[in-house]
């Protein structure tokens, strides 16, 4: 209670103090008054009692105290971290890629924060954090994070794009568009930042998401206008067990006494199947590796006309095959380019909502 007591006379003292500089108004001295003869009668102190005082003002006590805070501020900021802290921060970088490779986003944001913990100035570990963060749906965090990576490392490209990235997701288009431009100054060379540029910039001009459409409410006609999606696909139809898969698919265009159906029939096969292949690599980006339902009903074109002309065939198993290539090559783009898939996903979450439920994962 002494020490209660003391503090009291303390401030009781301050207020006199500023009650015989004059610097004050006559309301606040009146409010001053009002407050000292508040603080005597809760306390039961007066300024009279001497025998309460300390060595120092409560000025100087507050003025010591603040010059000591911001001493050891300035030792911490300074401080350069050890040798063995830089080296711990490495490993727990390294812990965080590896959460980030097998999907357990929030694992690896813990990792990366250890790490930021140890060394606050690596712009590395900030821009990681903020991917995990987009992967766990926290754009705001990730916008948080990338600005850090930004003001420590002004050059820092990848800093930059998942800037964009995550801007983009809260369709703030216009500001996603500096920053894939600025990503692309320092990296120009870069397709993924290209790509996603201008479907900012695309966005940015329809002023509102694409309603939805195509396959299973995903938004075909966004992702044929995405060029790093159609690069997929054209590297899908590429692949020689694809072109394999429509040889066999294509030869349902024609019945089994030989005739051959219309010039029609066969194109509309050809343009499901490619239309098939394609989609299982943008349904990946939707679906991760469950990509074989996108796949499934745009490649139905294809099968219903090989089945209508021959029969049913071998078209079933070849369409199977044809979602099953379309999920392995969606998985190593996944691996190859995370940063197309994400935009991808981006681009798929931008629709409207549908009346058949909710696509988000």
């Amino acid at each position: 209670m002494a020490d209660t007591k003391g503090l009291a006379f303390s401030i009781i003292q301050f207020l006199h103090d500023q009650l015989s500089s004059g610097s004050l108004s006559s309301d606040a001295q009146e409010s001053l008054e009002v407050a000292i003869q508040c603080l005597e009668t809760a306390f039961g102190v007066s300024v009279e009692d001497q025998s309460l005082a300390v060595s120092q003002s409560l000025p100087e006590i507050f003025a010591s105290a603040t010059k000591q805070t911001s001493k050891v501020k300035t030792n911490s900021s300074s401080g350069s971290p050890s040798e063995e802290q830089l080296a711990e921060a490495e490993h727990l970088k390294t812990d965080g890629n590896d959460q980030m490779k097998v999907e357990n986003f929030s694992a690896a944001v813990e990792f990366y924060s250890k790490a930021i913990q140890l060394n606050p100035q690596n712009a590395v570990y900030f821009c990681n954090r903020a991917a995990a963060y987009s992967k766990l749906g926290n754009y705001a965090g990730a916008v948080q994070d990338c600005e850090r990576a930004i003001g420590i490392d002004p050059s820092y490209s990848k800093a930059y794009g998942r800037m964009g990235l995550a801007l983009a997701s809260l369709n703030k288009y216009s500001e996603a568009v500096s920053y894939y431009k600025k990503a692309l100054e320092l990296d120009p060379d870069n397709d993924t930042y290209k790509a996603n540029l201008q479907i900012a910039e695309q966005k940015m001009k329809e002023g509102q998401p694409s309603p939805a459409g195509g396959l299973g409410g995903v938004d075909l006609a966004g992702l044929l206008s995405n060029p790093g999606f159609m690069n997929m696909a054209s590297n899908l139809m590429n692949n020689p067990q694809v072109q394999q898969l429509m040889s066999g698919m294509m030869s349902g265009a024609y019945n089994p006494m030989g005739g051959a159906t219309s010039p029609a029939a066969g194109a509309a096969a050809e343009a499901g199947v490619a239309a098939g292949a394609g989609a299982a690599a943008g349904a990946a980006a939707e679906a991760g590796v469950a990509a074989g339902a996108g796949a499934a009903a745009a490649a139905g074109a294809a099968a219903g006309a090989g089945s209508v002309a021959g029969g049913a065939g071998g078209g079933a198993n070849d369409l199977s095959s044809l979602i099953q290539a379309g999920q392995q090559f969606a998985q190593q783009m996944q691996q190859q380019n995370p940063e197309l898939i994400e935009q991808l996903r981006t681009q798929m979450r931008s629709r409207p909502p549908s009346s058949a439920g909710n696509d988000e994962h």
